[in-house]
């Protein structure tokens, strides 16, 4: 039998639970990019399938997951890198984005040579249809939002004005499968435990 070439792939990506998010700013709770990562995954399924069952949509909504799932695989290399930072200017934002590329390629080439051509779709965002792009991107800003609503309640007021920031952003996107999202499951964020198995009136 042919021995089968090592690969670190899933052994590196799975270090994501030590990269910390959020990382200028005091966190009354601690978020990592793993746990990061799968609720995007959960939530851009969720846009997606709200999205094809009430607002016409025909989107592919596993792909869409799977992309979500992979969407900061990058930064087990790069570290997180916070938007304000990233998007502080033209230069800073292309940088930033060919160190991406660059950090893409690096994590395809850990794969098994017959893997990467499967890989490529999810790992690298230029090859993401424009759907995708659209509820993975609204995906991670309503993870923000929630963070940010998370942190607010725990009182802490640092996160006041990117909750402000990112819920505008929001709004101007008017996305319908976001605004459904928001009407209808992100109250239960703010609710204790004890009231979630609860059915709401």
């Amino acid at each position: 039998m042919t021995q089968k070439p090592l690969s670190h792939f899933f052994a590196y990506i799975s270090r994501l639970r030590w990269i910390k998010r959020w990382g200028l700013m005091r966190n009354a709770i601690e978020e990592n990019v793993a746990t990061h990562s799968w609720e995007v995954a959960t939530l851009a399924h969720a846009l997606a399938l709200i999205r094809n069952r009430h607002f016409g949509g025909s989107v592919d909504v596993d792909r869409i997951a799977t992309a979500a799932l992979y969407h900061d695989a990058t930064e087990v290399i790069t570290g997180d890198m916070p938007t304000p930072v990233k998007y502080h200017s033209k230069v800073m934002r292309e940088v930033f984005g060919d160190i991406e590329h660059k950090a893409q390629h690096e994590l395809l080439g850990l794969l098994p040579d017959a893997l990467q051509e499967d890989f490529a779709p999810y790992l690298s965002e230029a090859l993401w249809c424009r759907e995708t792009r659209e509820l993975v991107k609204a995906a991670d800003r309503l993870s923000a939002l929630l963070k940010c609503r998370a942190e607010i309640q725990a009182g802490n007021g640092e996160f006041e004005p990117a909750a402000k920031q990112i819920y505008h952003r929001l709004q101007q996107e008017n996305l319908p499968e976001v605004q459904y999202f928001l009407e209808v499951f992100a109250p239960g964020y703010q609710q204790p435990l004890d009231h979630l198995l609860e059915q709401p009136h």
